[in-house]
């Protein structure tokens, strides 16, 4: 698989989780030479988790899966944003299948998966313990509060990471939608 993006400045390539990881990490993802530090605009939700650079593989799948665009959109969206960490929790070859463009859809369908339209900060997630709230995948997923702020079986590890067009509260499992 050979993914480039003229606006991102992304190139993956297929092969072992690792391999996409070392390009992944040494190419400029995402260039943000048109919004530097130092600008006064802030950054998307894109250019927000890339800077985190814990987020490799999620903006490899992002791009994969043909959603950068959508999520450098107005929004307001929030993002509960798998670190590199919870994709390398999935079986062996899972990344490297979804990554395939035969997959496109489903990859979609699970990144989607994450996302809730809105911006929905930690003190509004608090209050909706125990409620389904509908994801862009069209799925609810189920948050509470019980030993920690989860979603599904995701537990939430920081919050309120604000970018110009939502939120992205960081998970450390990749959540899968049924299908």
């Amino acid at each position: 698989m050979n993914l480039r993006n003229s606006k991102t400045g992304i190139l993956a390539r297929g092969g072992a989780v690792l391999a996409l990881l070392a390009i992944v990490g040494s190419t400029p993802l995402l260039a943000r030479a048109e919004t530097p530090k130092d600008a006064a605009k802030p950054m998307d939700i894109v250019d927000t988790a890339v800077e985190a650079g814990q987020f490799k593989t999620l903006a490899a799948a992002l791009e994969a899966g043909g959603l950068i665009d959508a999520l450098k959109g107005s929004g307001p969206f929030t993002v509960f944003a798998p670190t590199d960490e919870a994709f390398a929790k999935l079986p062996a070859g899972t990344v490297e299948s979804l990554l395939k463009p035969e997959n496109k859809e489903k990859l979609k369908a699970i990144l989607l998966y994450h996302v809730v339209q809105g911006n929905v900060p930690a003190s509004r997630v608090l209050k909706l313990n125990g409620r389904s709230v509908k994801t862009l995948q069209g799925s609810a997923i189920k948050v509470h509060t019980k030993g920690g702020v989860r979603v599904n079986n995701a537990k939430v590890t920081k919050t309120d990471i604000n970018a110009s067009n939502g939120v992205i509260h960081v998970i450390d499992t990749v959540l899968m939608p049924k299908m």
